[in-house]
């Protein structure tokens, strides 16, 4: 098959190489978004909310990105109550595969030290 007799083909291919890689288009989480699921960490340890908290992120693990996106619909509603830049960044980085893991090691760092 060339290109110039399937251009469809090809692009379709091109475009559907990388569709289930595991690799992050978006790189590794900055040391900004460290902190940030850092506090967010801190603030469901301090309401003793650790548990349902892993269990609930854990479960909706594969449907993180439409998690993200239930988010990014309900920002009307909640940016009032919350810092809307927060908030944003927060929906950007549970979008990401490794967000939600990232926010599970982050709940479990900050109950250890509480709880040694």
């Amino acid at each position: 098959m060339s290109k110039t007799k399937w251009p469809r083909v090809a692009k379709l291919r091109q475009s559907l190489r990388h569709a289930f890689s595991m690799k992050s288009p978006f790189g590794p989480l900055s040391e900004a978004d460290r902190e940030l699921l850092a506090q967010l960490a801190l603030a469901i340890a301090r309401r003793r909310m650790v548990g349902p908290a892993i269990l609930f992120l854990e479960s909706l693990r594969p449907l993180s990105y439409i998690g993200s996106q239930a988010m990014l619909f309900l920002r009307p509603f909640l940016t009032p109550l919350l810092n809307a830049e927060r908030y944003d960044r927060l929906a950007e980085i549970l979008e990401r595969r490794e967000g939600i893991e990232a926010l599970v090691k982050a709940i479990e760092r900050v109950s250890e030290k509480r709880n040694p």
